[in-house]
């Protein structure tokens, strides 16, 4: 697995394998502008469900574009973000062809019950799945996400040559092979003008470049990007214009979870997820509530900001206090990974018996492990609305019981 990776806040660990939709304004897919970027104005709050697919899930994880719509998960969802796109040579580029559009299907493993036709021509795996889940949703969008934890070390030399770039991601998201598809673009730059798993000096003005380059380019598409939550202060979010570049995106996708986890092998154990601080947390401006209101301090409109929520897990071994801020040995084992799982492992395996800042925590056999539940998700989305959100996007749909549970509480309650 290459880059499951969503590191939201402080985090400096890669992750591998593993599981990473509120929104604001929908712009109808449409032909490319190449004059001066408009700005994107605020629509109503509330409503978008954007789940993430996984081009990589259809390997280890045996999870198909089928199992979006048996789950029910399908009916349910606003928005598809496809992840990920890799960034070469400062150009968007196809990250694994084979699942992306070669992969044949059976009838059996079909969304629709229709084998993949012979013709070495016909557009096939991922993307031909989801070309027809959308025609079995017509309300549906799908959005091609580029970069992630592994391939954001490509975003500094698109940033020398912001328009290069752009026209590039255009050419590749409406090739013409996949005519239909794809809805929009999405940027998951982690991260600008500061580190994640390399290190960015772009400046702080980037950012807002690339994004105002492909409000150009892509026109009345949908251009959304998914940023840190990391509020402390003078991190992340204060490194780069994200006020400036929200005016130029349909939404921002706010990744506020993997706040902490088992990269700190030794502890304190504390949520990944927290909606608000508590006390004894670890770092301070590294919860929920803290990312949204200084992003909102910034001057960016609430119902363009999502809550992130995870459907996962993440977990440290050799503890030995029930309550967060305890000792560890080291991370916890999980399937794909140490230190994460899949909610619907989870909720078998240790199933939650504590809460804290608004998310569920296990404590079992020395291992404590903190992850959403439908309950904590039901209590997220109501802070959610509160906040004027327009939505909820989430990291991914793999990590979700065979019925949805998780997404049917978002839904619910979004």
């Amino acid at each position: 697995m290459r880059h499951w990776g969503r590191l939201a806040a402080g985090a400096s660990a890669l992750i591998v394998a593993g599981g990473i939709a509120f929104g604001a304004t929908v712009a109808s897919a449409g032909t490319a502008s190449t004059g001066t970027p408009s700005a994107i104005t605020p629509a109503a709050t509330g409503g978008k469900v954007i789940g993430y697919y996984t081009e990589w899930g259809i390997y280890a994880r045996n999870y198909h574009v089928k199992n979006v719509q048996t789950s029910g998960s399908a009916s349910k969802l606003t928005h598809i973000n496809y992840a990920f796109g890799n960034v070469v040579n400062g150009q968007c580029a196809l990250g694994d062809t084979w699942a992306d559009f070669q992969r044949p299907y059976d009838a059996a493993g079909s969304v629709d019950g229709k084998a993949d036709p012979a013709d070495p021509n016909a557009v096939k795996g991922n993307f031909g799945q989801l070309i027809k889940l959308k025609k079995m949703h017509p309300g549906l969008k799908v959005i091609f996400s580029f970069g992630g934890w592994t391939w954001s070390g490509g975003f500094t030399q698109a940033a020398a040559n912001p328009t290069a770039f752009a026209n590039s991601c255009f050419n590749l998201v409406k090739d013409k092979r996949w005519a239909g598809l794809f809805d929009g673009i999405d940027i998951d730059w982690e991260y600008p003008n500061a580190c994640g798993l390399g290190c960015d000096s772009s400046g702080s003005a980037a950012f807002k470049k690339l994004l105002a380059a492909l409000r150009a380019k892509f026109g009345g598409m949908l251009v959304t990007a998914a940023i840190t939550a990391d509020a402390s202060a003078g991190g992340k979010m204060d490194k780069a214009d994200y006020a400036g570049a929200a005016q130029f995106v349909n939404w921002f996708n706010v990744m506020t979870y993997d706040f902490f986890g088992a990269w700190a092998p030794t502890g304190p154990t504390a949520p990944h997820s927290p909606l608000k601080s508590y006390p004894g947390i670890p770092i301070q401006g590294f919860n929920t509530d803290a990312a949204i209101t200084k992003l909102k301090s910034k001057g960016i409109p609430s119902s363009k900001l999502l809550m992130g929520v995870g459907f996962y897990g993440r977990g440290w071994s050799g503890v030995t206090q029930k309550q967060p801020g305890g000792t560890a040995t080291g991370p916890a084992p999980g399937t794909w990974e140490q230190g994460v799982e899949d909610y619907k492992v989870l909720k078998a395996k240790c199933p939650s018996n504590g809460t804290i800042a608004g998310t569920a925590f296990c404590f079992k056999g020395g291992q404590w492990w903190s992850y959403d539940t439908p309950t904590t998700i039901a209590s997220k989305m109501g802070y959610a609305k509160s906040q004027g959100l327009g939505g909820a996007f989430f990291w991914e749909l793999s990590g979700d019981t065979t019925n949805g549970e998780l997404i049917s509480a978002i839904k619910s309650h979004v």
